[in-house]
């Protein structure tokens, strides 16, 4: 008995270990591939606890393999936007100005309930009340009310605002995301006009970059405080 328990004390501590290697995300932040290594853990770690007859070892070896496995995922997934599409998705836009995009349901497998569940658990019960949501890769809804349904609604103070824009990612951890400039409405030369606007050097100083078609720019450095500026209105955006 006293050997069991031994044993799962060791794993325990293992897989605390382990798991504080691997980060603090919590199960519903997981992208698809950190859920699955997380399962196969668990039911890994059980093995040498219940057998006896399996080393230790035998259970630990598997464990930091599955770590490793983790940390190379990630790494290429930092260094390579391609084969983190690949691997984890991309995010999609359910809901626009236009109403449900059914056409994206079909292909996330989801249900209009499923849609408006996701959007319940934001605070919206209308899909009226909603400029854009985006199912994230992780499975999470993310909502951008209209203007006047903002939790401060400038709608009940009477001023004239521009309708809500998505902002776009150009720029995300020293790479510029070519698939978005289009999008944007943009060319890399525009990139090195608000990039000396910002008075940054290189596109690789900078952890990220967003646009949206008010003009409206956010930029940050690596370590370092973000910039907004604003520079000509970009009709390209999505609306």
């Amino acid at each position: 008995m006293l050997t069991i328990v031994v044993r799962a004390i060791i794993i325990y501590v293992v897989v605390l270990f382990l798991y504080r290697l691997m980060g603090k995300r919590q199960l519903g932040q997981m992208q698809p591939f950190e859920l699955v290594l997380t399962l196969i853990i668990a039911d890994l770690a059980t093995i040498p606890m219940a057998e006896v007859s399996v080393p230790v070892l035998h259970g630990i070896v598997p464990l930091l393999t599955l770590v490793i496995v983790h940390f190379v995922l990630t790494f290429l997934c930092k260094i390579s936007n391609r084969f983190a599409w690949f691997l984890s998705g991309k995010p999609v836009i359910v809901i626009n100005p236009n109403g449900i995009d059914y056409k994206a349901l079909k292909n996330l497998n989801i249900s209009v309930d499923d849609v408006f569940e996701a959007i319940r658990g934001c605070g919206y019960f209308s899909i009226e009340q909603i400029q854009y949501a985006i199912m994230e890769t992780n499975g999470k809804m993310s909502v951008m009310p209209k203007s006047q349904f903002a939790p401060v609604t400038v709608g009940d103070m009477k001023f004239d605002v521009e309708k809500s824009a998505i902002p776009v990612n150009i720029i995300n951890e020293g790479k510029i995301v070519k698939e978005n400039l289009q999008i944007a409405g943009i060319e890399e030369n525009d990139i090195k006009n608000i990039l000396l606007q910002a008075k940054i050097k290189k596109v690789k100083d900078v952890l990220i970059l967003t646009v949206d078609k008010n003009g409206q720019v956010y930029i940050q450095k690596f370590y370092d405080k973000y910039q907004t500026l604003q520079i000509q209105k970009l009709g390209r955006v999505q609306e």
